[in-house]
């Protein structure tokens, strides 16, 4: 089948950015968001963010033109019923999750195929709740969506094998490179790369280094280009203690336990960048180390 029309549930920033590439590619977007505050702004961000592509010469100003008049804002998620793709790019948190698939079910046409964009949770259990498991998989684009080039696709025990074939069509199709993996907890990316964040936070809480020599010692002699703290902060720490929950409960392995220093910062409320706070403050413009 052919994807013409994609319907995205969530407008805030994997929302946005999915919208902003698909809508690139040529793709008609209707985009959906239970805050009306969220959804409206969403126009307005993608096009700054189109117009910074713009300026570096990646996209023309036509190509950009074209691409914001492919997406229609659609306040009620019923409306994205008939689209040929959904992908749910919601909040971190099964239960939404599964709320958001049951809405939109009565609305969905035969064909439709469904994904989530979910960063650790199960695609089998999320798309057994759904009439349509064979035509469910996960498709989860790293942050920032218009920069990072990786693209994981998720199979779950019931998809078939027309559906993924599809999926890595639209992956190639949006300029994106896709992975393969098993639908274990967290994936390929998130398995490796949040428990280093875990671990980090851990060298912090037992006083091997501050925040500072911790994410400069990665950097520089690791070569990362951001370090484990800042990146967590980057991510949202509410986002990693998640998926470090979903690794320990999944597979069962002390060694995924959550940092009580990562579970503090979160209770506090401390997530990171997007609340200008986590392991760097960043209410003065310049990120400050909180410890």
């Amino acid at each position: 089948m052919e994807i013409k029309r994609v319907g995205i549930i969530g407008a805030g920033q994997m929302g946005n950015g999915i919208a902003h590439v698909f809508a690139l590619a040529g793709y008609d977007i209707l985009l959906n968001d239970v805050s009306k505050e969220a959804l409206e702004a969403a126009p307005g961000i993608i096009a700054d963010n189109m117009d910074r592509q713009v300026a570096r010469g990646k996209i023309t100003e036509e190509e950009r033109d074209r691409a914001i008049g492919r997406i229609e804002l659609a306040p009620e998620i019923a409306s994205l019923g008939p689209t040929d793709l959904i992908v749910e790019a919601a909040t971190e948190r099964e239960e939404l999750k599964h709320k958001i698939f049951a809405s939109i079910q009565p609305y969905l046409a035969d064909h439709t195929i469904l994904t989530s964009n979910t960063s650790s949770i199960s695609i089998t259990r999320l798309a057994s709740g759904t009439d349509r498991p064979e035509r469910f998989m996960g498709l989860h684009f790293m942050n920032p969506v218009p920069i990072m080039q990786l693209v994981e696709l998720i199979r779950g025990i019931a998809t078939d094998e027309p559906t993924y074939n599809v999926m890595t069509g639209v992956v190639t199709r949006i300029g994106k490179t896709y992975s393969s993996a098993e639908d274990f907890p967290a994936f390929i990316v998130n398995r490796i790369l949040v428990p280093m964040i875990n671990e980090a936070v851990y060298t912090l809480y037992e006083g091997v280094g501050t925040v500072a020599s911790i994410d400069t010692s990665m950097k520089l002699g690791a070569n990362h280009p951001m370090g484990p703290l800042e990146l967590g902060d980057f991510i949202g720490l509410d986002t990693c203690l998640a998926i470090m929950n979903v690794l320990h409960e999944g597979l069962a392995d002390t060694k995924y336990r959550p940092c009580p220093l990562l579970v503090k910062y979160v209770e506090a409320g401390w997530l990171g960048r997007k609340t200008q706070r986590g392991f760097y403050d960043y209410r003065s413009g310049t990120p400050v180390p909180t410890r």
